[in-house]
């Protein structure tokens, strides 16, 4: 018996949807389908609760995405409501961060609106255009794009290979934020061209 960290499996895909898609529901997160985590099972992790026949029941998910060589985007973390402050969230967190190093990411980052939780964790909060790969891919889709309340935050685990090259936008200097990744973005999200030069 016992609270259990370990990778998703299929049986586990259901539930770990159903729980997502339950604070999606409340605006909390962005829902999942259950063909999309199917297809990404080993980037996800799930928190199990076993009882003394082998059973399991699941508390909490998440799952790890590649943005970068260097970047990895931490999504999907919920925790069910009945198993909350019992550190679930935190040792998923843990998990998946411990995943990260093993896959060889330099850094991993998330969008929340629990900024402390992630800084009691070790990560930073930083400007959400220093990981304009995420905004990019993900974010432009959702229906509070232009009105989000969420903090992005950053941890890193070590320094990234790959320096940035080529001009940045003088009010960001994090070395993920390069100016092909997000000046289309920037052009997409605020309607303003910019000046080729970057200046």
């Amino acid at each position: 018996m016992g609270l259990v960290i370990r990778t998703a499996r299929s049986e586990d895909a259901a539930a770990a949807v159903a729980l997502i898609n339950g604070y999606a529901d409340r605006d909390l997160m962005l829902p999942r389908r259950l063909e999309d985590v199917m297809k990404t099972l080993p980037n996800w992790l799930v928190a199990v609760e076993r009882d003394g026949e082998g059973g399991e029941t699941v508390l909490g998910c998440g799952a790890l995405a590649a943005l970068t060589p260097d970047l990895a985007e931490l999504r999907s973390l919920a925790v069910h409501a009945d198993a909350q402050g019992r550190g679930v969230g935190s040792l998923l967190v843990a998990g998946l961060v411990s995943l990260a190093g093993d896959r060889d990411f330099a850094q991993v980052c998330a969008l929340t609106l629990r900024e402390a939780f992630f800084n009691h964790l070790g990560f930073d909060i930083v400007d959400r255009w220093s990981i304009s790969p995420k905004l990019w891919q993900e974010c432009i889709y959702c229906p509070k794009f232009d009105r989000c309340d969420e903090v992005a935050v950053l941890r890193t685990l070590r320094l990234p290979a790959r320096a940035a090259s080529g001009p940045t936008w003088p009010r960001v200097g994090h070395p993920l934020l390069k100016w092909p990744a997000w000046q289309p973005l920037r052009l997409a999200y605020c309607c303003q061209p910019l000046p080729l030069d970057g200046k």
